[in-house]
């Protein structure tokens, strides 16, 4: 899980670089390309050849297609905010599946969770700042990406079981192609690519596909209780990848609201995790 997090920020941080000089729904569109690449001959090495019609089944597009609008969103609060705070926007996503969980499927939150999921959405007001004007738009459209990206958690708990992780991941990049490519077409003008521009994307499509296989085989063969909270690491590194890449270093009250959301979250898994070990076997 610290691999997959450290692969997703690597990502993030070639994607934001290439949207110098390059419109950021190209800069997609040019990644889903790279990461195709990559992952269409890692699906036959893995034998999963034969369930390639499962990238394009009902469920799993549903999901992807949230997980679609989900990246439109990010990739204009990537371009345009500090990337540590357009990442820990996007880390209140589990405390909004736990939300809809309840609110969807009846499963009971209890009153410290709620608690905790409420000090989860203060920390991202903290991250985003609003002022007299209003919130900045790229902060909303960060906000929006964490819900879309709720949105696809709580859909992917339809898919079936027999679908393996990395088909839904491929499925994942070929509707973001599609959907970015066409957003391209209608808002953006052509930009001609330079060479550092086509090594970013590769590079970017490359951790990509690195950031979903590391992911699903930690899930494979770990205990989501041990391996969840991990997954804020994250935030850690979209920290390290501002200070040394691009600068940036949040502020006082960014920091204190990104260590409030990672608290809350990690204090929900645990609290999780905890009240599995407690309950009795039937």
């Amino acid at each position: 899980m610290v691999v997959a997090t450290c692969s997703y920020v690597i990502n993030d941080t070639l994607m934001k670089l290439a949207t110098v000089g390059l419109p950021p729904y190209e800069v997609l569109t040019l990644r889903g390309v790279a990461a195709s690449l990559w992952g269409i001959p890692l699906l036959f090495i893995l034998g999963y050849g034969a369930k390639l019609p499962l990238l394009f089944e009902r469920r799993v597009l549903v999901r992807n297609l949230a997980e679609l609008g989900a990246i439109l969103c990010y990739i204009i609060a990537l371009t345009n905010l500090p990337i540590a705070d357009a990442s820990a926007l996007g880390q209140i996503t589990p405390l909004l599946v736990l939300l809809g969980a309840s609110l969807l499927f009846r499963e009971r939150i209890g009153g410290v969770r709620m608690a905790l999921i409420g000090l989860g959405f203060i920390g991202a007001i903290m991250v985003a700042q609003p002022t007299l004007n209003g919130i900045s738009i790229y902060a909303v459209l960060a906000l929006a990406n964490a819900v879309l990206c709720a949105v696809r958690d709580l859909a992917g708990r339809r898919i079936a079981a027999e679908v393996p992780g990395l088909i839904v991941a491929m499925s994942a990049v070929v509707v973001v192609l599609i959907g970015a490519g066409a957003m391209h077409v209608v808002t953006e003008q052509w930009v001609m690519p330079g060479l550092h521009h086509v090594l970013l994307l590769l590079g970017s499509g490359l951790f990509l596909i690195s950031g979903h296989f590391f992911i699903f085989m930690a899930y494979r063969v770990g205990p989501t209780g041990v391996v969840a909270p991990f997954y804020y690491f994250f935030t850690f590194w979209a920290v390290l990848s501002g200070l040394i890449v691009f600068g940036q270093f949040p502020n006082a009250l960014a920091l204190a609201g990104i260590a409030l959301v990672v608290a809350s979250g990690l204090t929900v898994v645990l609290l999780d995790n905890r009240r599995r070990k407690l309950a009795p076997v039937a």
